[in-house]
């Protein structure tokens, strides 16, 4: 057997895991994913060993709910042909792979930094000569937006090519910001350190982030979590699904001009994260979630003003709802509006609810489930036209759903267990967790040294995968119409830069 098999959150020795040749390990990890549309590819690094190269791939199955990892040695700056060549859902794993250690993928039709990191293989790449795709011609011109935007977001700048005010490409270069975060779980060594750094990989996904890093550690340390634990992660996880989705709501009305349900959403976020506040003092969900215990209990005097707040909540949603979605205006922006085709989001490998919206049922809490969710049989929400529509659609009734979840969740509230005692994590182990944030499949895998510190850490947002989504869903759209297509995915800037 060339790959081993394992679980979400499953720690095993990295001994175990198979090494093959690169060609070997070409043919698995690409024929594994092309004969069987239910596999993806949801990590795929390197890391240094000596003064070589060990690259690690991990694909998961979501019929079977396994992931098969397996891992291949080359050497730093080696040529090889690509992955790329045969399925493009490896393409940025492959030049973040080429702009960390300077392999070179022959064949690859796109290999060009994708962060340009403080410590990249080749520091005479730098992002003001990024080499963006450009096209000779009299009829067409370019429109550049950002790295500094008019409003107060992060940078990334956008180049459309344009003929008229119809998009022909747009290419996405980030890149412009970075806090090492990789990096700094290697150097940091207190458990508090790392927590905080893991709530800090990208702001709006504070829980989903944490409860992985929380995984991750727990599955090192070879401890289990408590039952109160996995109720109190689950409630936090669909609290901040429901927060950001209703903002986003918000957002979207606003660049379409819809004035009442700017403010109505915008209003509907606030007691959301206001109970985030009184639960654990921080809106955002900082402190909450800590490894190896249950630091915020969820108590029943909780439970009642979640009840409360979650029925006045739900009763103004749904009029808001019915109100934007029989507004012919809005639906005119939204219907028809940067789509993207369930051919296209397959072959790149989209994930959560960019991939849903195209019909590509890809969910963690159903493929590969952790927490609570096997209790509240979830079931993915799947659109298919792949356009602004389905994804504003997918984010009010995933708010409804997660309404559901949570009542279902309170009504039961477990007793407070003994926090676990801390334990040192295991030696030369490999771990891998995925969590379903609200923007879809988050993974962190870890690799453990022989003093059982953390020798390699590996960070992979959902936009790492959706930006190219955004781009290919503005292509034959007009210009006017790219800031509520951006909007409809609101992908991570930060959560990519790392």
């Amino acid at each position: 057997m060339h790959y081993l098999t394992i679980k979400n959150n499953q720690s095993v020795p990295v001994s175990e895991i198979p090494e093959v040749s690169y060609n070997a390990f070409l043919i698995l990890n690409t024929g594994m994913v092309a004969e069987n549309s239910e596999r993806h590819c949801v990590n795929y690094f390197g890391y240094k060993l000596g003064d070589k190269i060990k690259l690690i791939c991990c694909i998961a199955d979501d019929a079977e709910h396994l992931i098969y990892v397996s891992s291949c040695l080359v050497e730093v700056g080696s040529e090889h042909a690509s992955f790329t060549a045969k399925l493009l859902c490896f393409e940025k794993f492959e030049r973040e792979i080429h702009e960390n250690f300077g392999i070179q993928f022959t064949d690859h039709p796109w290999l060009k930094p994708v962060r340009y990191a403080h410590d990249r293989f080749d520091k005479n790449q730098n992002i003001s000569n990024y080499p963006f795709y450009s096209i000779d011609s009299e009829e067409l011109h370019e429109v550049g937006v950002g790295p500094i935007h008019a409003g107060v977001i992060e940078p990334g700048h956008f180049r459309f090519i344009c003929n008229g005010e119809q998009i022909l490409h747009l290419e996405i270069q980030l890149g412009y910001q970075h806090r090492g975060i990789e990096k700094l779980f290697i150097e940091k060594k207190k458990l508090n350190q790392l927590t905080t750094l893991a709530e800090s990989i990208a702001g709006d996904t504070t829980v989903g982030h944490t409860v992985a890093f929380a995984h991750i550690w727990e599955s090192l340390c070879g401890i289990k979590s408590t039952y109160d634990t996995a109720f109190s992660r689950t409630v936090a996880l669909e609290l901040e699904r429901i927060a950001i989705h209703t903002g986003d709501l918000s957002a979207v009305c606003t660049d379409i001009a819809y004035q009442l349900g700017s403010s109505v959403f915008g209003r509907l976020r606030t007691p959301i994260v206001n109970f985030m506040q009184e639960w654990c003092g921080n809106r955002l969900s900082k402190g909450l979630i800590r490894p190896g215990k249950n630091k915020f209990p969820f108590t029943k005097s909780l439970a009642n003003r979640l009840s409360e707040l979650l029925d006045a909540f739900e009763a103004d949603f749904t009029e808001m709802n019915n109100e934007l979605f029989s507004l012919p205006s809005a639906l005119s922006r939204f219907e028809r509006t940067g789509v993207v085709s369930h051919e296209d989001a397959s072959s790149i490998g989209a994930v959560g609810m960019a991939a849903r919206a195209c019909g590509v049922s890809r969910d963690i809490r159903t493929s590969h489930p952790y927490g609570l969710y096997p209790e509240l049989n979830h079931e993915p929400i799947i659109k298919h036209h792949g356009d602004v529509y389905s994804r504003v659609q997918i984010r009010k009734s995933e708010v409804i759903q997660s309404i559901k979840y949570l009542r279902k969740l309170i009504g039961n509230i477990p007793e407070i267990s003994e926090p676990v005692a801390n334990q040192a994590i295991g030696k030369d182990l490999f771990s891998i967790s995925l969590v379903e944030g609200w923007r879809g499949e988050i993974c962190h895998c870890a690799i453990s040294n022989s003093e059982g510190g953390i020798k390699h850490y590996k960070i992979k947002d959902p936009s790492f995968h959706n930006w190219l989504a955004l781009a290919l869903a503005v292509r034959n759209n007009e210009i006017s119409d790219f800031p509520i297509c951006n909007k409809s995915f609101n992908l991570s800037y930060c959560g990519h830069d790392l």
